[in-house]
């Protein structure tokens, strides 16, 4: 399609089509897979690309009430968009020395990932004469944040260490929650189960399952499920159709054309050898872009729905395709980089990666176009 040279975001060389409407159908579908239809959000690294502002209204305008980010930063910026006394927002990474009075003033809870983060908090709750809500999180076989077993035995043994806390959720993350047939997923199942029984009940509940998780059964959806990579159209089921509905569409303009005879080079490194005479196109699309250099003379792109081979190197601003099947074509031209013919997914099997990588890695030069707000 050629687009409309008076719209002045569409006339963007790169455009990022982000459907809302689709993220909020694809937090209900996670829910629906559920006995209690609980589903928190997580929309850390920006909403995975998405944008977690415009995210994280539509989801809490389709219901979601409970949010999970990375980082304080994340946190504090989603907070001004759902100021909503009701909107719950965590933080994965815990609590860092210097931060308790931000998390108080600004309604956020710190997820507590060690006995000396819980001291802490407890200690800041004390002070200040008042329980604030804390998540708490267990490693129940990741090994990355989380109390670790010894000190989850610690805790059940003295929970006067939550003494002054709000205790309003208790969590883990499956490490192999995309291989139903990993041993990991009942082992950690069971760990989480055995610790849910062995701590105080936390107010808010228990959660496992993420997205991939949330598609294993009954048995791991304890009281929520918290999707993050299946919000944004991703495939929670690998190796299965993806139930997720597509979020993201990415386009790019062709800027110049040219033909090439056999045994011309393209690209830096001279990589790619014309095999017969061929038209090159090149299009405003990088590795600055989070278009990977791995997808060099692997990638394809899409012009009405027939399949554009990448040549030569991916380079940070630009990449070459032989479009010699439309040797008509012409600057200004459209195609499609990720879309209905080539999901995310898709595009990170050709780039030797997973989903999120490229999801989170969408670059800020595009022209961002949301609808179905």
């Amino acid at each position: 399609m050629i687009i409309d040279p008076l719209d002045a975001m569409t006339t963007a060389p790169t455009r990022l089509e982000i459907n809302l409407a689709a993220i909020a159908a694809n937090w209900r579908r996670v829910a629906s897979e559920t006995p209690h239809g609980r589903a928190a959000a997580v929309v850390k690294a920006d909403g995975y690309g998405c944008g977690a502002v415009p995210v994280g209204q539509t989801l809490y305008g389709a219901g979601a009430r409970l949010f999970f980010t990375a980082h304080l930063s994340e946190a504090l910026a989603l907070r001004q968009a759902l100021p909503q006394p009701d909107a719950e927002i965590g933080v994965f990474n815990g609590l860092l020395p210097g931060e308790a009075e931000s998390y108080r003033a600004h309604r956020i809870l710190p997820v507590l990932n060690d006995l000396g983060q819980i001291e802490v908090w407890a200690d800041f709750c004390r002070r200040q004469g008042i329980a604030l809500p804390a998540c708490i999180q267990i490693d129940t076989g990741m090994r990355r944040l989380g109390l670790p077993p010894y000190e989850v035995e610690t805790l059940r043994d003295e929970t006067s260490r939550l003494a002054g806390i709000e205790f309003r959720y208790l969590l883990s993350h499956m490490a192999a929650g995309d291989d139903p047939a990993h041993a990991l997923n009942m082992v950690q199942r069971d760990a989480f189960a055995a610790a849910c029984s062995a701590l105080p009940r936390p107010s808010g509940g228990t959660m496992l399952a993420a997205s991939s998780g949330a598609f294993l059964g009954p048995d791991y959806a304890f009281d929520w499920v918290r999707p993050g990579y299946a919000l944004y159209g991703g495939n929670p089921v690998p190796g299965r159709p993806n139930p997720m509905t597509p979020v993201v569409r990415l386009a790019a303009r062709i800027l110049q054309t040219r033909r090439i005879t056999r045994g011309d080079t393209v690209g830096y490194g001279a990589t790619w050898t014309a095999e017969k005479p061929s038209h090159i196109a090149t299009i405003a699309l990088g590795y600055a872009d989070g278009y990977l250099r791995s997808l060099s003379s692997r990638g394809v792109v899409h012009l009405d729905g027939t399949p554009i081979p990448v040549v030569g190197r991916v380079s940070m601003d630009l990449v070459t395709l032989d479009i010699s099947a439309f040797p008509d074509s012409s600057p200004g031209l459209e195609v499609e980089v990720i879309g209905p013919h080539q999901g995310v997914d898709a595009v990170a099997e050709k780039a030797g990666t997973i989903g999120y990588e490229i999801l989170t890695g969408l670059g800020a030069r595009y022209a961002r176009i949301y609808s179905g707000e």
